[in-house]
């Protein structure tokens, strides 16, 4: 009992967070939590309660991830005061689509990692490609760049959000189809939106940027601060 108490008199008197305030992570499109443990991990060490949450990305469609998943994702916050979003890729379009027509009273801030905001040009060639939909899921062929896809149906985003873009690619033939810069599945540009807080461009790949130790330093920092450290 005592060394609880000790414990949370250092965090109240230090850079680390309270146990107050939850952390959910969100992974990409065919991955898992496990994606996330690294930065689950970190941000633990720094005093959140995590969320990291699993949901099926590859089986259903975003409103529906969005309306049956986020709020399990919440509910693992119990009853912490403020609640920050972590999010990767289509995780962060997920999250969008539940904060576009639900109010979160405890919402924090929010940090997306590769979001395909505009849309990806890789969906519009591909999707069309017999087997896509397969491999990508309803929510996968829901990211292309038209005006009727949902992440052009989500209008600015409202809340504090700061986004991290890659620039570097493992995948040349998939960035012959995106503007570049791009990080392999997303273009730098695509991944900006109207009312965002901060962004970063980073020289990363999409598939591991979350295990990137700069980036999970940018990461902490927003969710501490409300920006990004100094790139100078």
């Amino acid at each position: 009992m005592q060394s609880m108490l000790l414990a949370l008199a250092l965090a109240a008197t230090s850079d680390i967070a309270p146990y107050t305030e939850c952390t959910v992570l969100l992974h990409g499109m065919g991955r898992t939590e496990y994606s996330m443990r690294k930065i689950a991990k970190e941000l633990g060490n720094e005093g959140y309660i995590i969320s990291n949450y699993s949901y099926p990305s590859l089986s259903i469609g975003i409103e529906e991830i969005a309306d049956l998943h986020i709020p399990r994702a919440i509910s693992k916050c119990g009853s912490a005061e403020k609640i920050h979003f972590v999010t990767h890729s289509l995780g962060g379009i997920v999250l969008r689509k539940y904060l576009s027509t639900t109010q979160l009273d405890r919402l924090g801030r929010v940090v997306m990692l590769g979001p395909p905001n505009q849309g990806s040009e890789i969906v519009d060639t591909l999707k069309s490609l017999p087997g896509v939909k397969l491999i990508n899921g309803p929510a996968g062929l829901q990211l292309g760049t038209d005006e009727n896809s949902v992440p052009r149906t989500l209008g600015p985003v409202t809340y504090p959000v700061g986004i991290i873009a890659g620039s570097y690619t493992l995948n040349p033939i998939f960035s012959h189809l995106l503007p570049n810069p791009d990080d392999g599945t997303v273009s730098v540009a695509s991944t900006k939106v109207e009312g965002m807080t901060d962004h970063v461009v980073m020289p990363v790949t999409h598939t591991f940027m979350m295990r990137n130790e700069d980036v999970i330093t940018q990461v902490k920092a927003f969710l501490k601060s409300g920006k990004f450290d100094s790139r100078d």
